[in-house]
């Protein structure tokens, strides 16, 4: 039986579990395929407004479940077009997720978060400075891309494990929800990138899952000493061992890994590191895609000169490797790269 007293909140739910829904309420198990359809094809965010239900099964509904118990704490767009929301869980916990939409693209992307606030610390990025509050749920996972569906009544086309948080540190949990967005929401595997600092044991755990996803890596340095002081996990997942561990992905699944790189001024910018980078990455199947600085709260950090990007970007072409800069969005409402903290603006 269903507890009146808490409301069971529908969005996350999978097709089976639908089915046990409408058998426990006395609807034919057909209803079940309707629903799931009403809250994933079509992403309403009312029971009034399923209209082949039948005005009995709705009233049901509504007495004992909620669609989502996700809120719109904030939501900003960009003179870009992307649009940033921070969105509040029952606990009162808070996250940002970004949708993003490029010129000439019918692809719609949205950027979402694995944790609330981040363990790994990366010193160029807002969501670091916030520290590590908890791993989200599948649900919560999930809801981030169902809440942007039904607020704008668009189809998210590719799903970025980029937002805050470090995915594989929430591991099981991230699976998951991919395994929900393929399955559910029909989101090709190829269509899904899981973003990550380096965790070792998880890259090749995930490797050993053979998934036709797409793994970046968050290299930004060329070698040990300056990737340690910036991003503070290097102490404990060297920079060599983790480009073993891609090997062994790239190996096992066939696919190319992307290497993600933030270029900083003065710091890891210089055309000797792209030399280095070509030696520590040769053999390796991937592409590269740089992302200049974007301001957090540093002084001491800006983003190179056009120029110094171009030169950077030149030598690391010489390995044969497709280097991209890439196409900010959202920096005008502190929604690109390294900006999200998770705190209204």
């Amino acid at each position: 039986m269903i507890n009146t007293d808490q409301k069971v909140i529908l969005s996350g739910m999978n097709l089976c579990e639908l089915e046990k829904l409408a058998k426990t309420l006395d609807e034919p198990i057909f209803r079940a395929k309707q629903l799931h359809s009403w809250l994933y094809k079509k992403c309403v965010s009312e029971f009034d407004q399923m209209t082949n239900l039948s005005k009995d099964f709705r009233a049901k509904l509504n007495e004992v479940a909620q669609i989502s118990d996700t809120k719109i704490k904030q939501r900003l767009i960009s003179s870009d077009g992307t649009i940033k929301y921070l969105l509040e869980f029952s606990d009162g916990s808070s996250v940002e997720t970004v949708l993003m939409r490029f010129d000439n693209r019918p692809n719609l992307t949205a950027c979402v978060s694995s944790q609330v606030g981040c363990p790994v610390g990366c010193v160029f990025c807002a969501t670091g400075e916030r520290g590590f509050v908890r791993n989200l749920e599948v649900r919560e996972i999930v809801d981030q891309i169902l809440t942007i569906q039904r607020d704008t009544a668009l189809e998210v086309t590719n799903i970025v494990y980029m937002g805050q948080g470090e995915p594989l540190l929430n591991y099981d949990n991230v699976i998951n929800s991919i395994k929900f967005v393929n399955e559910e929401l029909e989101i090709g595997m190829r269509r899904i990138t899981i973003s990550t600092s380096g965790i070792i044991p998880q890259i090749l755990k995930l490797a050993d899952e053979n998934r036709q996803l797409t793994l970046a890596l968050s290299l930004h340095a060329p070698n040990h000493e300056i990737r340690e002081k910036l991003i503070p996990v290097e102490k404990k997942y060297p920079l060599e061992e983790v480009v073993k561990a891609l090997r062994q992905l790239t190996q096992k699944t066939g696919r190319r890994v992307t290497i993600e790189y933030v270029l900083i001024d003065g710091v890891n910018d210089a055309p000797e590191h792209a030399k280095e980078i070509n030696y520590l990455l040769k053999g390796l199947n991937y592409n590269v895609n740089l992302i200049p600085y974007n301001s957090v709260n540093r002084d001491d950090f800006k983003a190179p000169s056009v120029k110094k990007v171009n030169i950077f970007k030149y030598i690391l072409e010489q390995s044969g490797k497709k280097v991209t800069v890439r196409l900010e969005r959202g920096s005008d409402i502190l929604a690109a790269c390294g900006q999200l903290s998770g705190k209204e603006v």
